[in-house]
């Protein structure tokens, strides 16, 4: 039986419903992230696990108990917000072991566990200062502390990383990751940004206008999404348009090469779908062997990524982005001339629709909105 497990999850606003029958069983001590764009309802869902919002059908269970009635301090759920919400007039300790009084802890138990936890973070010999004495990764490892000290059932993480810079978010990152596995939390975990939910997570839930798009393992979702919405929004991806030529033998056909795919296509010959072909799978040159698909076209653009090389090859209203290791002794193909391209079948994807498609046509950019 799952730890936490949500049931036919709904929540409006008036006459907005911003999540729509939303379901997701949880295992103990997996690390689980919602990912997707603002307005998606990720951080509605996750105030609805921590009781500051009350669902407007669906149940919630941790560990076999019904919570949904339960008031937040009942709720034995830790939750680190995006904005810290440290105590200012709290040292760095009484931030800690602030919950701890709360529930009656005696003082000496709490000591004893304030030091444990600041240990864990790897601030033991700042228990004396103050909030702004600290940098924003000190206090954001305090808020941890803090949501941890009360050894609670299930943590939650509400865009912890993305007030940090870059450097310092991938650091904190796996620093939480090492955590949660040391002490075997349950752990949700809201973010918009796809590199850090891949990075981390046992699985991601892609959420897309308040559904559960698609749920499976970083390895899944980037390398068999199921619908347009999650091939669009985690990586950098071609998307194109096809046209079915043989629905039973999975050709297609675009910009006039036929192509064929492993997908399974369901529409009639002359339908037309999307397909996707991540830059990494597709290489310059002929294909050697009868299962590669082989397109040529025009090399248009050439950017340097250092140790990429971005290579944009159109082929007529649709043009493939190609990512290749930069060789010194392999130089890229000169913007102007014909090239020949080549992808494996499997690469080769046929997307299900999913709420608002996004456009067909050139590489489709890595996704950084804001939640």
């Amino acid at each position: 039986m799952a730890y936490l497990e949500l049931k036919s999850i709904k929540k409006s606003f008036g006459l907005t419903q911003v999540v729509k029958s939303f379901d997701l069983a949880v295992d103990k001590g997996e690390f689980v992230s919602f990912l997707g764009p603002s307005g998606c309802g990720k951080t509605t869902v996750l105030r609805m696990i921590a009781g500051f919002e009350t669902a407007s059908s669906g149940t919630i269970e941790v560990d076999g108990q019904e919570i949904s009635h339960l008031p937040p301090a009942k709720r034995k759920i830790g939750m680190v917000f995006q904005a810290y919400a440290l105590f200012p007039n709290m040292t760095v300790a009484q931030n800690v072991g602030f919950g701890l009084k709360l529930a009656g802890i005696p003082a000496e138990e709490t000591r004893v566990r304030v030091a444990e936890m600041l240990e864990m973070i790897k601030l033991p010999h700042l228990g004396d200062r103050y909030p702004y004495q600290l940098s924003g990764g000190q206090q954001q490892r305090v808020a941890l502390a803090r949501a941890l000290a009360v050894r609670p059932k299930i943590l939650l993480l509400d865009e912890p990383l993305s007030a940090l810079d870059a450097k310092i978010r991938v650091s904190l990152r796996e620093e939480i990751r090492a955590l949660q596995r040391e002490m075997g939390i349950t752990t949700i975990f809201v973010t918009h940004d796809q590199e850090e939910a891949l990075s981390i997570s046992d699985r991601i839930v892609v959420m897309h206008e308040g559904i559960a798009d698609q749920i499976g393992t970083p390895f899944e979702i980037y390398n068999t999404p199921k619908t347009k919405f999650a091939a669009s929004f985690v990586g950098t991806l071609n998307l194109l348009e096809a046209t079915v030529v043989d629905p039973g033998l999975s050709r297609l056909s675009i910009d006039g090469h036929e192509v064929t795919s492993t997908s399974p296509i369901t529409a009639p010959v002359g339908a037309k779908c999307t397909v996707a072909l991540r830059p990494e799978a597709v290489v310059i040159g002929p294909a050697h062997s009868s299962d590669r698909n082989q397109m040529v076209g025009t090399a248009e653009e050439i950017s340097f990524l250092g140790a990429v090389v971005r290579v944009r090859v159109r082929f007529g209203d649709h043009a493939v982005s190609i990512d290749t290791f930069n060789d010194p002794n392999t130089p890229p193909p000169l913007r102007g001339t014909h090239v020949a391209v080549t992808f494996r079948r499997e690469d080769l994807l046929v997307l299900e629709s999913s709420g608002t498609n996004p456009p067909a046509g050139a590489a489709t950019a890595r996704r950084h909105e804001m939640a």
